[in-house]
């Protein structure tokens, strides 16, 4: 049977990479800002370099760029070596945090500006301009300034005078790290069906997890200038392959325990605070008696005042706080050894006489489905 792997280029094993991080390191003295990593990014990708500040991936955008020189091995772009390759010879494009608009230029000069310095003929210049300008929907705004925009047109500026030199890939560093939360949120939908629409590979720096899973294709999750871990935004989330990973995307409680029975179809782990059971309804390949981690996202556990049926995968604790949210509640639950769990629950029905269905201090019970549990082995 015929595959389609016109979403998913990276599945198929014939797909060509159109970027190609092979062994690429950078250091700065005695300082190793990028690892020796490996990275195959393809054409049309929404591809996110997630992680907090100092992990290596800004260093790794410059190097991409041509800002920074790889200490040690190669960057591909298209099939071509861009190691010794300046910046303005190569296909790419890079918007800045700080979109870095000319104050004293009108928008349509700003977003002209690079066309011009290449030498394109003034007819193609402002066909170009007016095009890319009617894209990202500023025409109206073309004889403004930067000062009379909103933040939000600002970086639709900047974002349009990287574009319209039509590059092969994209970079973007923090590119929505200036906006408010309402704002950054609309703008992430306009960024995601410009790409799509255009068809060029966008490289995303962030810290933001929400604003990479939302946005990106593909994740790589960086840590002490190596990825932790490469996937789509539900690979990472929901199978991460370890804690740091597992506590960087979203939030997870985490439980230490050991492997108590190995089964082909399932795995119990016995974890002594809180005393508990975990049956996981997956084999995995790992000997009873290992240590090992279990996460469980907040989403994922129920709370009720009632006991569960059984012993395994539930906990009896105390209502510590509660965050309410409108559409969600956020519950701070106290267990066994004053842990605090906590526990998102979806306010599906609204209360009769006001009060919460779940009140402070009140004893609860924590249960979760065989599958939602993840062991991690480190």
């Amino acid at each position: 049977m015929d595959i389609n792997y016109t979403d998913r280029p990276w599945m198929d094993p014939e797909a060509e990479p159109f970027i190609k991080i092979q062994s690429v390191s950078k250091h700065f003295g005695d300082f190793t800002a990028v690892d020796s990593v490996d990275l195959d990014i393809y054409k049309g990708e929404l591809f996110c370099l997630l992680g907090g500040s100092g992990c290596g991936k800004s260093t790794l955008l410059r190097m991409l760029a041509g800002f920074e020189y790889p200490s040690a091995g190669n960057i591909l772009i298209d099939g071509a070596n861009m190691n010794d390759v300046p910046p303005y010879e190569r296909p790419v494009n890079m918007m800045f945090q700080s979109y870095a608009l000319f104050p004293h230029m009108t928008v349509e000069k700003n977003v002209a500006y690079g066309l011009k310095r290449d030498g394109i003929a003034l007819k193609e210049v402002n066909q170009r301009v007016e095009e890319m300008l009617s894209m990202v929907e500023l025409s109206q705004f073309a004889k403004r300034k930067p000062h009379q925009l909103s933040g939000g047109q600002r970086q639709r500026v900047a974002l349009a005078r990287a574009l319209v030199k039509q590059p092969k890939v994209l970079l973007l560093d923090e590119p929505l790290g200036a906006l408010d939360k309402r704002l950054r949120e609309q703008t992430q939908y306009e960024l995601m069906n410009l790409q799509e629409q255009l068809g060029i590979t966008f490289v995303v720096v962030t810290h933001d997890q929400e604003e990479a899973m939302t946005l990106s294709t593909r994740i790589a999750v960086m840590d002490n200038g190596r990825f932790q871990q490469i996937g789509t935004p539900t690979e990472i989330y929901e199978f991460p392959n370890s804690r740091h990973v597992a506590t960087f995307i979203g939030n997870a409680n985490m439980f230490e325990g050991r492997v108590v029975e190995n089964g082909p179809d399932h795995v119990i782990v016995k974890s002594h605070n809180p005393d508990c059971e975990f049956y996981v309804d997956h084999g995995m390949s790992i000997q009873e008696g290992s240590k090992v981690w279990i996460a469980l996202r907040p989403e994922k556990m129920k709370i009720s005042k009632q006991a569960p049926d059984n012993d395994t995968n539930s906990i009896k604790g105390m209502v510590h706080d509660i965050g309410y949210l409108g559409g969600t509640s956020t519950y701070r639950i106290q267990i066994e050894g004053d842990r605090i769990l906590e526990i998102t629950s979806p306010n599906q029905v609204r209360p009769k006489d006001g009060n919460p269905p779940i009140d402070w201090d009140e004893e609860v019970y924590l249960s979760w489905e065989p599958s939602s549990s993840v062991v991690l082995t480190k």
